[in-house]
């Protein structure tokens, strides 16, 4: 989408059919082994040499990186001017010189490859640069409401069926003489999962809602999207890792098995916690914007 919304008509045409059609895979190099929730701190360096720019550094935690056909990414232009000193790349993993990739071993989301970057004296045309020379963090930042709002409904598919699986479990599953979802043990979990699958459609739905109504979809600092985004992810994710635990627990030993899927989802589950900003971050950047107008747009 920050490719989309930023790059010249004539890179658009270059990557994006091929991208829609599945062609080309994707990934976005944000993170660094050094800089996490602090992403401004990055510290790979893309150097100007005549008409091209030589990229230094490393990118980790990197969705689909392993396979990638084309991969966005940020580095600094301008080291002294920090966060205004980034801009923003596109190379072709596959193709190009002095670009490494290591997979990293997960628990959670096996089926999504992640991997380790690195950018050995990589060389990438000038023209591989969109967006504007040091414009990196307005287009990043603008980028994560839209992102926020995506993962909320990964969590949100999760949710539902872990509840559609504990109530057919629930039914089926006999002890004492009678289906485990006679007891109000049960029934109390079920609840609660389904309370908490609602609410969170209903924050991702809200949100996603708004942002659909915007003509600039970019959010950020300063703008009721950013609250939002980061709201309707915070809540999911945390619900979420609630629900699919409550599943685990209604499944008993089975739960714990690999064969039954909740606990893949349990694995799953987690990055939610983690990715597009942390839980933390998506906390500091709900209550500054409330700050910013003392709930004036929040309520």
């Amino acid at each position: 989408d920050n490719f989309r919304r930023h790059a010249s008509e004539a890179q658009k045409a270059a990557i994006l059919p091929k991208a829609c059609s599945g062609e080309y895979i994707g990934c976005l190099g944000i993170t660094e082994p050094n800089a996490g929730s602090d992403a401004m701190s990055m510290t790979t360096r893309a150097e100007k040499k005549g008409n091209t720019y030589v990229i230094n550094g490393s990118k980790t935690f990197i969705t689909n990186a392993p396979l990638a056909d084309v991969m966005v990414f940020y580095a600094k232009t301008d080291l002294g001017k920090g966060p205004h000193g980034i801009s923003t790349f596109f190379c072709y993993p596959k193709t190009t010189k002095g670009f490494v990739c290591e997979k990293i071993k997960k628990w959670g989301m096996r089926t999504s490859p992640t991997g380790l970057v690195t950018f050995d004296d990589m060389v990438l045309p000038e023209d591989n640069l969109f967006g504007g020379i040091n414009q990196g963090v307005q287009i990043l930042t603008s980028g994560l409401c839209t992102e926020r709002i995506t993962l909320s409904g990964c969590s949100l598919g999760s949710m539902r069926v872990c509840l559609e699986l504990s109530l057919k479990y629930a039914k089926e599953r006999v002890q004492f003489g009678k289906p485990i979802a006679n007891f109000q043990f049960i029934q109390g979990k079920l609840a609660d999962m389904y309370t908490r699958y609602l609410s969170s459609k209903w924050m991702a739905y809200s949100a996603a809602a708004f942002c659909d109504g915007l003509e600039n979809k970019a959010g950020g600092k300063g703008t009721d999207l950013d609250r939002m985004a980061a709201a309707a992810l915070l809540h999911c994710g945390e619900a979420g890792t609630a629900v699919v635990s409550d599943a685990v627990q209604i499944h008993g030993g089975y739960g714990y098995c690999q064969e039954y899927a909740v606990s893949r989802h349990y694995l799953d589950e987690k990055l939610w916690h983690i990715g597009a900003g942390t839980s933390e971050v998506r906390r500091m950047i709900i209550a500054r914007e409330l700050l910013r107008d003392d709930f004036a747009s929040g309520r």
